[in-house]
């Protein structure tokens, strides 16, 4: 679907610099105590920031980023679609559990192929991470997929578990596995055959994400498909011994392993099975999906490719295709901002370092990839550092400041969207040192950019897709639990106008979330917002 101009706002004038978002992704605003790394951290820049005049509160989780309940924590996913879209829209777990309820999951042609596999003789897999973090899979939802493998005469199920750590408690395994083990062996009655047949932690067995460690998927793709990794008599073994093994481990760290019996692995992959992938957000499951349906795979050696009906919960990647088939249609999101600033002729520039690249590109235009025109717009990706983040928390902060501040100076660019990924991937290694390090970084990163934006006469509007940093432990009965998931929390926004050219005020929005930014940056660029967006924080000031 095209887009239109958008108008110019009455008495608005136009002013030489650029306008800069900047994501602080993690940075929430959690308690002022010591367990928020955000306050903890020496932030000067961020604390003059935040006692500014042009500062509110957004919400970041729940019903206002499309999630099903306030309940739920947001994620960089859904926060960069509400960021980019200036709507909100029904988001993967809802869309799934919505689905699930009405049972047209299983009505869809992808479900009702890979039940015909079954019924041939092949087996069913069912490869995802075991949770409840709700971020990129719920274990309710694959008890829903079993119980209907049930009812449809299955015969045989295997599936390829892995280790959540991030998005619930650090090492919380086994209070999803061990019920999981007990629910297959209830079911493995009247002929069936039900078991975990491998598994692994999600930052080490095949949850990469764009590109950044493709060993992630190849040690993913031996332990699902060719068996091979440590073996263990059962899921619930393999973690307990990894604890025992190295008390300092966390979930998503645990190696890959696979269940084996006398025989051997008890659930290779092989030709004539069906492969389902039931996690629902898309970045870290496309890379797998790829090694599946790519014929002239070459990013590493498969070894095997077997011949099988391969689906993912959902269509990751539209404009890739991937997967080709999947079981749930995700959110169709048009009219995002950057079409519309593309057909506004407002030049544009993302820029992040790998972890987040795809957050300011394709989470960002609707869950597309690619320039939506290349001429109009630059997409810049710093490869990220190849370590657990608590060892470098600086990341690549620096060098997407420099790009940044390049630009600015450049003054041929617009508008600039940044990601700084500190505050969220370093608070999910729960290291506290480090985090305040990683916010700090964020402060200093901040304050360049800022000096140049304030040099060329430019405006800042300063956000964050959803907290994590602000909490980085939780404290029950005097005992303290590393918290290492998202929060909660409300994030700031911030705008700071360098420029001499035009004034802005507050409007008072009841309960504003991250989706209205995108109709902000819309008054800040001189711009009518779309009509259907949610509306603008600020509004022009022509008295």
């Amino acid at each position: 679907m095209s887009v239109e101009k958008l108008n110019t706002l009455a008495g608005y004038q136009a002013f030489d610099g650029p306008v800069v978002l900047v994501i602080m992704d993690g940075v929430g605003l959690g308690p002022e105590d010591e367990s928020n790394g955000v306050f903890m951290a020496h932030t000067p820049v961020l604390d003059e920031l935040l006692a500014g005049p042009l500062v509110t509160q957004l919400k970041a989780h729940g019903v206002a980023v499309g999630l099903p309940s306030d309940e739920d924590m947001g994620n960089s996913e859904v926060g960069h679609n509400a960021l980019g879209a200036g709507r909100v829209f029904a988001q993967g777990a809802k869309l799934i559990n919505e689905a699930l309820e009405t049972g047209k999951i299983f009505q869809g042609k992808a479900w009702r192929k890979a039940i015909e596999r079954c019924r041939k003789g092949g087996t069913m897999h069912l490869i995802g991470m075991v949770s409840d973090g709700n971020v990129h899979s719920h274990v309710n939802q694959l008890y829903r997929l079993l119980e209907q493998c049930v009812e449809e005469n299955v015969t045989t199920v295997r599936i390829h578990g892995l280790l959540d750590g991030r998005d619930v408690a650090p090492k919380s395994g086994l209070d999803f596995f061990v019920p999981l083990e007990e629910r297959l062996t209830e079911l493995s009655r009247n002929g069936r055959d039900y078991r975990i047949a491998s598994g692994g932690g999600r930052m080490v067995t095949t949850m990469d994400r764009y590109g950044a460690d493709w060993s992630v998927v190849e040690r993913g793709w031996r332990a699902h498909v060719l068996g091979e990794g440590r073996r263990f008599e059962s899921a619930s073994e393999a973690i307990s011994t990894s604890y025992a093994e190295d008390s300092d481990m966390t979930d998503q760290y645990m190696d890959s392993f696979v269940v084996c019996n006398d025989t051997g692995p008890v659930g290779t992959i092989e030709d004539g099975d069906s492969v389902i992938l039931f996690n629902f957000r898309g970045d870290r499951a496309i890379e797998l999906s790829r090694a599946f349906d790519e014929q002239d795979f070459s990013v590493f050696d498969r070894v095997r490719v077997p011949d099988v009906f391969y689906a993912g919960m959902m269509q990751y990647d539209g404009d890739a295709g991937i997967p080709r088939n999947f079981l749930v249609e995700p959110p169709l999101i048009e009219r995002t901002l950057g079409e519309y600033l593309c057909a506004t002729g407002i030049s544009s520039m993302a820029v992040s370092e790998t972890q987040k690249y795809g957050h300011v590109t394709y989470f960002w235009n609707g869950n597309k990839s690619g320039y939506i025109d290349a001429i109009l717009e630059e997409y810049v990706e710093l490869p990220s550092d190849r370590v657990t983040f608590d060892q470098r928390p600086w990341m690549r902060a620096a060098e997407i400041t420099d790009i940044t501040v390049e630009a600015i100076r450049a003054g041929t660019t617009k508008f600039v969207r940044l990601n700084l990924a500190n505050g969220d991937m370093v608070g999910h290694t729960g290291d506290p040192a480090a985090v305040r390090i990683a916010v700090e970084t964020v402060d200093l990163c901040l304050r360049r950019i800022l000096k140049a934006l304030k040099e060329a006469g430019g405006v800042a509007v300063i956000t964050a897709d959803h907290g994590n940093a602000d909490c980085m432990w939780t404290d029950k009965n005097g005992v303290r639990t590393a918290m290492v998931a998202h929060t909660r929390n409300p994030v700031p926004l911030i705008i700071q106008n360098y420029s001499d050219k035009n004034s802005f005020q507050l409007q008072g929005i009841a309960r504003p979330g991250l989706a209205n930014v995108a109709a902000t940056l819309c008054t800040v660029l001189g711009l009518e917002a779309p009509s259907d967006y949610e509306l603008s924080l600020l509004a022009l000031d022509v008295s």
